[in-house]
């Protein structure tokens, strides 16, 4: 059994035929009008032939998606779906009906977890959980070290052996050299990514927000950008001396892309990400919402400064994909102080828009380079180039429809998490998920989850 496959003991769906949408799949070279055939949980065919075979079928369902855009169905290399042990703030039932609800079809599961998600069987745990509720395709990241605890490895090669093919101690970096230079040596050799969270905890410590005039005006204490930038560079260091790839999760200052842009012209194999707040917010979001524990998050929104190099970052290619780093907390969590609130925010339901509306509909990247970003990139980088991330034939019938130009209104309540926890709650955005496909079902459909 593939460990990813959702929907075990079911049937299998009738052939699906879909026309009139705008396909656009930069990873086989495609942008234009064609139809899809969907057998077998898998593209059987494109264009004329698509409609050739279709014809030959029985039972076989059509969809017209005339003015509609036909994206392969996006890839999540950061969500926190909470399960096990914080089943109150999310599950991986609700949170993969978000990514869902968001076009998002398969998702990494962050390991940090009630407990910390470090052994074979709580990777199995959350395989079996996500195969009973889930409806996308959920892939479990391992801890680095034992109980992300930072002493002592976890066991890196069972893991592995197990199927794991991301691992990170996300939300606490690996503080010991030593420690993240053998992992980093171990990911070579098990052929699996190694996931860093930069944040080096004696610039950052007591930190609730971006340092600068904003902080000081508010009171808070601030967290310099420098507490990103020092791990960029000491891991960008180790990986040169091993040879290992790493890949840097959520950057938001303009220090460490500049490492990291100039990582990537010595040759060195580093990957990065960033999520849509630190390209759509600044630090300004707190001046203009005082004291809104929503627009708390790690790292912190940084300066315009900031927000202006993650959006060139993700332009020139310093940035190689858009993860949301999707943090549902409860209303215990956020309703308190700022200084004493959790860090993080939803993002499984508004990545896709927030990428269209600030990134695309301005033409700062084009349709094509944000497929790349949410989908086609993070793909590969997880080794299913080929298998997700595109819809050549072959490939699995994992898709989602957006109507581009249909605005819409932020609303938590309506969310299908079960947080709320959004610095974007009343923002109209446009461009608006309609329906998403997984293994050649439909998992969504205009604001509703319908695999029951």
């Amino acid at each position: 059994m593939n460990p990813d496959a959702p929907f075990p003991g079911r049937a299998e769906a009738a052939p699906l035929l879909i026309t009139g949408a705008r396909l656009i799949d930069p990873a086989a070279g495609v942008d234009g009008a064609m139809a899809l055939l969907v057998e077998g949980g898998r593209v059987a065919a494109l264009g004329p032939g698509a409609e050739r075979r279709a014809a030959e079928l029985p039972g076989v369902e059509r969809h017209d998606a005339a003015g509609l855009w036909m994206l392969p169905g996006l890839v999540d290399l950061h969500v926190h779906l909470r399960e096990p042990g914080q089943e109150g703030k999310e599950t991986i039932a609700s949170g993969t009906r978000a990514a869902a609800a968001g076009g998002i079809t398969t998702v990494v599961a962050m390991p940090n977890t009630l407990p910390a998600t470090d052994s074979v069987a709580i990777v199995e745990l959350v395989r079996a959980k996500a195969r009973e509720g889930g409806v996308v395709r959920v892939l479990p990241a391992a801890a680095v070290t034992k109980a992300r605890q930072g002493a002592e490895l976890a066991e890196i090669g069972e893991l592995a052996r197990a199927g794991v093919v991301v691992f990170t101690d996300d939300g606490d970096g690996v503080a010991n050299a030593e420690l993240m230079r053998r992992a980093l040596e171990y990911g070579a050799m098990f052929g699996v990514l190694l996931v860093e969270h930069c944040e080096d905890k004696a610039l950052s410590a007591g930190g609730v927000m971006n340092e600068g005039t904003v902080s000081l005006r508010l009171g808070l204490r601030g967290w310099p950008k420098a507490a990103e930038a020092s791990y960029v560079a000491r891991d960008l260091v180790l990986a040169e001396a091993t040879g290992a790839r790493v890949h840097f999760a959520h950057l938001s200052g303009r220090a460490s892309l500049d490492l990291v842009r100039a990582a990537k012209a010595k040759g060195l194999r580093v990957t990065a990400e960033t999520a849509p707040h630190y390209f759509a917010l600044s630090e300004a979001w707190l001046a203009e919402h005082p004291y809104d524990t929503a627009g708390k998050m790690n790292p912190p929104l940084g300066s315009e400064e900031d927000r202006l190099a993650v959006v060139q970052a993700l332009r020139d290619g310093t940035l190689d994909c858009i993860a949301t780093d999707h943090a549902p907390h409860g209303g215990l969590d956020k309703n308190v102080e700022f200084d004493q609130a959790a860090f993080g925010i939803l993002g499984l339901e508004t990545s896709l828009a927030l990428t269209l509306d600030v990134l695309v509909r301005p033409g700062r990247i084009t349709p094509a380079r944000a497929v790349e970003l949410l989908s086609a990139k993070p793909a590969e980088l997880l080794g299913l180039k080929g298998v997700r991330g595109t819809l050549a034939v072959g490939a699995d019938a994992d898709l989602c429809l957006v109507d581009p130009e249909e605005a819409w209104t932020v609303d938590p309540e309506r969310f299908q998490s079960l947080s709320r926890n959004t610095p974007f709650a009343g923002r109209t955005l446009t461009g608006r998920v309609k329906r998403t496909l997984v293994a050649g079902r439909w998992v969504y459909a205009d604001g509703r989850g319908i695999l029951d």
